[in-house]
């Protein structure tokens, strides 16, 4: 492969076998993506595609390395003249508008803190992120109902200052698209005490908040960097090709696919800006757009393998990975049939960038994440602290006595407290549940509050998922403990069914004794409960906290 702009900042060491033994990072002091690396491509290669655009309604725009440097500088300028400028807390609420990488280019340029929001938050979620953040402007999609949550907001939300709309405005806000043209589309390198140093945030993220309220995982500077390995190791990006990550912007999977590692390989993205998910409207644009390389949460894979697969044309496809969710081995095993493509599964968390992954060179075991990550020192820990031995469970750690990867997060946004929590004697739990194989592959288990304690057993929902989801009947489940005065807690399934089949006693029995062939008998759900669908959290996280009906916080609205 030719030498692309990450060389410049990253050492990789790699076996004969074409596998990556290690990862090293020589970053300039003052890093900065949109000056380092877009700028630069768009001096050396203005003409590169960097992104193919297309809207819901199929409306195309194609846009260089050269276009993202100008209208990120047009931005850049623009938002300087509202008084944005280092070190400024700005809620980005932009869905998978081609207007976000003007803005978040824009924003590194001037230093201030991007914070990527998704569109379906209300008032009381903004209240909360506005606060808690201590956010001054606000740059969101004039699409829905998006700015009058928003202002219905603002009254309790005194820190927010500047409020800037983009796809159409309103009374009070800046009409971004029709101001970003009257902007240079330079924008110099601020210097001196304006340059942004390696260790300033520069992008923050709220977490999921499945069991309390959401918590901000800030990033630092040098984060892009992280994202080599997500990006060359594991998405196998080409340089000539596509990637297509599906997620909204609003999540960190998006600039894990749509942006920082992608564009240090020199590969372009290509970004489609729809309203749902619908797998008749994706499956044809793999072949239309030659996509080279893809990446999806297992819930679209499910969708997919549920059509006839045999009416598309996926021959483009080289690659494909996923990540988001633990990963069913019937989703593995069709997808495979289907397109003769190895599902090669990741794992990560806001807080960090790829961390376990199924990287390049590889055999990935179906449902095992992977092993670690060169970059990161990743370790499995029992309940009493000693590193667990292969076939044992324990807690996913990164230890980080030996330095601070790249990549991870620099901490919780103003709150000390939930840092020392989760990140104290040079170890950051992940609060996640799984046990290695004797050849170092990593398997999930579920999230430490997940488990379901039985009898004496210790069983993982993810695992009785995985068997569940083998019955064709079954489009998602969700396994939770339920209470039992004999054995404490026993297990319980709650399943959204496949089109064409009827929730009864019958079609019950069949899936409980179906678990009872596949898997150790005492694993079997006791409980069965269909529904249309399963409660998830904005990000699409099943919130298993919500079928348990179990107490839970919510940010306070007053």
């Amino acid at each position: 492969m030719r030498k692309l702009i990450y060389h410049d900042f990253v050492n990789e060491k790699v076996r004969p076998d074409g596998t990556l033994e290690s990862i090293s990072f020589c970053e300039p002091q003052h890093f900065n993506f949109a000056f380092d690396v877009v700028d630069r491509l768009a001096a050396s290669q203005p003409d590169k595609k960097a992104m193919i655009w297309l809207s819901e309604n199929m409306e195309e725009r194609v846009f260089t390395f050269a276009d993202m440097s100008r209208y990120s500088s047009m931005a850049a300028n623009y938002f300087a003249s509202l008084g944005i400028g280092k070190g400024d807390v700005v809620l980005l609420v932009l869905r998978r508008h081609y207007q976000f990488w003007f803005t978040i280019l824009a924003l590194h340029k001037l230093g201030a803190v991007a914070v990527p929001a998704t569109d379906q938050l209300m008032k009381k979620d903004y209240v909360y992120r506005f606060n808690a953040a201590k956010v001054k402007a606000v740059v969101a999609t004039a699409r829905g109902d998006v700015l009058q949550h928003i202002e219905d907001a603002l009254p309790q939300s005194p820190t927010v200052q500047v409020k800037v709309a983009v796809n159409g405005t309103r009374d009070g806000w800046g009409d971004f698209d029709g101001q970003l043209t009257r902007f240079a589309d330079t924008f110099p390198r601020p210097q001196g005490s304006a340059a942004t140093d390696n260790d300033d945030p520069m992008l923050m993220y709220f977490t999921s908040g499945t069991t309390s309220y959401p918590k901000i995982a800030a990033h630092s500077f040098t984060y892009p960097l992280g994202h080599v390995v997500t990006a060359r190791w594991w998405h196998n990006v080409d340089p000539d090709g596509v990637h297509f990550t599906i997620s909204d912007t609003g999540w960190g999977k998006a600039v894990w696919g749509k942006l920082y590692g992608q564009w240090l390989c020199e590969g372009c993205v290509f970004t489609f800006d729809f309203d749902r998910f619908d797998a008749h409207q994706i499956l044809p644009l793999f072949a239309k757009y030659n996509i080279t390389t893809f990446c999806a949460p297992p819930t679209m894979y499910r969708f997919f393998i549920k059509e006839d697969l045999t009416q598309y044309d996926l021959s483009s496809l080289q690659y494909s990975n996923t990540a988001g969710e633990a990963l069913n081995p019937e989703v593995y095993k069709q997808w495979y049939n289907a397109t003769g493509l190895k599902l090669m599964e990741g794992f990560g968390q806001t807080e960090t960038t790829l961390t376990i992954g199924n990287l390049i060179g590889m055999e990935p075991r179906p449902g095992a994440m992977g092993k670690p990550n060169p970059q990161y020192d990743i370790d499995i820990v029992a309940a009493d602290g000693h590193s667990a031995v292969p076939g044992e469970m324990g807690e996913v750690v990164v230890r980080t006595d030996k330095g601070h990867p790249h990549g991870m997060f620099i901490g919780y946004y103003l709150d000390e407290e939930k840092t020392r929590a989760a990140w104290h004697d040079n170890v950051y739990h992940t609060g996640d549940m799984a046990w290695r194989d004797e050849d170092g592959y990593y398997w999930f288990v579920g999230r430490t509050d997940d488990l379901i304690k039985s009898s004496g057993y210790r069983i993982s929902p993810f695992e009785i998922e995985s068997v569940i989801m083998e019955h064709p009947a079954v489009l998602e489940c969700a396994v939770t403990a339920a209470p039992d005065p004999v054995r404490g807690q026993v297990v319980k399934a709650t399943i959204v069914l496949t089109r064409g089949y009827t929730a009864g006693d019958d079609l019950k029995k069949e899936i409980q004794t179906y678990v009872k062939q596949n898997t150790a008998p005492y694993k079997y759900p006791r409980i069965v409960e269909f529904v249309t669908e399963l409660p998830k959290t904005i990000s699409g996280k099943i919130r298993r906290v919500e079928i348990r009906g179990e107490k839970q916080q919510t940010p306070p609205v007053e």
